[in-house]
């Protein structure tokens, strides 16, 4: 279907998905996430792809931030009734979302990469959460998610002096999985939604599930979880083929069966 504000390509297994205003700094507004969750739930529901990257076009941002001239005028009840739900959705696909990151990742920017299930930064990336300049705070989990990510002390740093963070400390913070030359984010981005769609599919949605639950439960039923999850897995017949090819020393075709 055609989008006003992202492109859509598909490269099976893979597909990219940019967000398309170069002009704003690919800033996000209600119809950017509405549009974003559309195609990302029509691509949780094509079986041809396994992974998908999620970009910013130009090279000078992801996405700089929330379009503010959007927001100002905006009502409390609007905000609260505006676009948390397509927010929502997005956190809810199945197969792994990639971001591949140059440039700035602000504010929503930040919040969308931290949708995202791994990170690929340019060197020169910059991210952070500087609502606190408007007067304003994180509202689509950007306290929440680099809470859980970097700690306490780091996520106050950021989320209340406003400033902006490299890729390299996020690197060590533990939010961003890999960091390549100036350029190459989308590339690298690529090369590892490949290596990920090569793999069972029904064992890469399952592994995603465990990890996202670690979140949200216990140790002890986090384990219980992942085990039923393990378990589950050994009716797929890629489970059957995956540990035939190991005995046979050959190279495993995964189905998604």
């Amino acid at each position: 279907m055609p989008y006003e504000n992202i492109l859509v390509e598909r490269e099976a297994p893979i597909a990219t998905v940019t967000i398309n205003r170069p002009n704003k700094l690919n800033a996000i507004n209600w119809s950017v996430i509405a549009e974003l969750a559309d195609a990302l739930e029509e691509l949780d529901r094509d079986d041809t792809i396994r992974c998908i990257v999620l970009t910013g076009a130009g090279d000078r941002a992801f996405v700089a931030g929330a379009d503010i001239a959007e927001m100002s005028g905006k009502s409390p009840m609007e905000m609260l009734a505006g676009a948390f739900e397509n927010w929502d959705r997005i956190r809810r696909v199945h197969k792994p979302i990639i971001a591949a990151v140059g440039g700035y990742a602000l504010g929503g920017g930040d919040e969308l990469a931290l949708h995202a299930d791994l990170i690929i930064a340019s060197e020169k990336a910059k991210f952070g959460q500087p609502e606190i300049l408007l007067g304003i705070m994180a509202g689509a989990g950007g306290t929440q998610r680099l809470a859980r990510t970097v700690g306490k002390y780091r996520a106050m740093d950021l989320c209340l002096t406003g400033r902006q963070a490299t890729a390299q400390e996020m690197h060590e913070w533990g939010v961003v999985n890999r960091i390549v030359p100036d350029g190459q984010h989308l590339e690298e981005a690529k090369k590892l939604a490949g290596e990920i769609a090569a793999k069972a599919p029904l064992a890469v949605r399952l592994n995603k599930e465990a990890i996202l639950a670690a979140y949200n439960t216990t140790l002890e039923q986090g384990l219980a979880y992942e085990k039923r999850l393990f378990a589950l897995l050994f009716s797929t017949q890629d489970q059957k083929e995956g540990m035939a090819a190991f005995v046979e020393k050959r190279q495993a075709t995964f189905k998604g069966s």
